[in-house]
């Protein structure tokens, strides 16, 4: 459904988005998953037909989004970080004039619009000026507004974003649904988001992909260097039993303080170091009740994959007739859509 290759934008000394390539398959759900700044809402605008990007190749449903723009964005429904919608319009008559723009035959639209009002959870509202409703009323009128002409895609950004942790949950709750009928493109920088929802994910860093697959596979891409060993140890002698033993960096007592934890040098084989502690424990008189390695989480993942680089001394200030663009290029402002 999408095909990314080697996409870059730059502005200038700034480069946004780094030889970026992907794949988005039919019915899947996919996190595109990168800390704040990362180039998540560059590459979704690009993918949109939004922006334009410096180099690379975007197809939305096998249709070229710079050759044929218009056929690419008939397929998809793109719901910007920030949803722009007219506050003086009611529901339903913002929905309409977005559908007549995306060309939804005039016999059409009256139930086009009755539907996305359904799937986005607003048909209660239809009647309510967009100026009167909350900020989680508000991002689900503008995932009506992507859905108003049953596009196969949905691209989405950050669609929780700034709302309380109830409208979180049914925003969540809504993209589940709508995963059983779309593909979905999803960008945000929760990790809960993307284990509630997602399939699979892209991770992006510094405008460049680093890891992508399902949760399972980036989870197993942390191994973990720390075993947890539960002892029946009331005379706490396991730190002096332990001691010295080859490929342990520390040792630490947990809560409650009957639990072990050994910190692993960076070369160790887990299986080995608990087949010595069993050893060394038994043999001081100490029982083992468990030792097994720590699970690496998806957010321990995150971080080693995105982990922050030393700042580059700044360069010597020199005046400039044409200064490079932030990262992410500027929202917006007008209510064009992606079809």
């Amino acid at each position: 459904m999408i095909s990314a290759s080697h996409l870059t934008k730059d502005y200038g000394t700034v480069v946004a988005v780094r030889d970026v390539s992907f794949e988005v398959g039919r019915g899947e759900v996919v996190g595109f998953l990168g800390p704040n700044g990362a180039g998540k809402s560059t590459t979704l605008r690009i993918l949109a037909g939004f922006l334009g990007a410096t180099s690379g190749q975007v197809s939305i449903a096998g249709h070229d989004v710079t050759r044929e723009p218009l056929l690419a964005r008939e397929k998809l429904g793109y719901m910007p970080e920030a949803a722009p919608l007219y506050p003086e319009m009611r529901v339903r008559e913002y929905l309409s004039f977005r559908a007549a723009i995306k060309r939804v035959p005039r016999k059409q639209r009256r139930s086009r619009v009755d539907q996305a009002m359904e799937q986005a959870g607003v048909r209660d509202m239809a009647d309510t000026l967009i100026l009167h409703l909350s900020k989680g009323y508000r991002q689900r009128v503008g995932l009506a507004d992507a859905l108003v002409a049953a596009p196969p895609l949905l691209i989405l950004d950050e669609p929780t974003a700034g709302l309380d942790p109830n409208q979180i949950r049914e925003v969540r709750k809504l993209v589940r649904e709508l995963g059983k009928t779309h593909t979905i493109l999803l960008s945000t920088h929760i990790l809960s988001e993307v284990e509630t929802t997602c399939d699979r994910a892209l991770v992006i860093d510094r405008g460049k992909l680093v890891a992508e697959g399902t949760l399972a596979e980036l989870t197993r891409l942390g191994k973990s260097k720390t075993l947890q060993a539960e002892l029946s140890d009331p005379e706490r002698r396991a730190e002096a039993a332990l001691a010295g033993m080859p490929g342990v960096v520390t040792l630490r007592r947990g809560d409650p303080s009957d639990t072990l934890y050994l910190d692993l040098a960076a070369e160790a084989v887990a299986a080995d170091v608990a087949q010595e502690v069993a050893r060394r424990c038994v043999n001081a008189g100490i029982g083992v009740r468990s030792l097994v390695p720590s699970k690496t989480t998806l957010e321990e993942v995150f971080s080693a994959l995105t982990e922050a680089e030393p700042p580059a001394p700044a360069a010597p200030t020199t005046p400039a007739a044409n200064p490079g663009a932030p990262p992410e290029a500027p929202k917006a402002s007008t209510n064009g859509d992606a079809g």
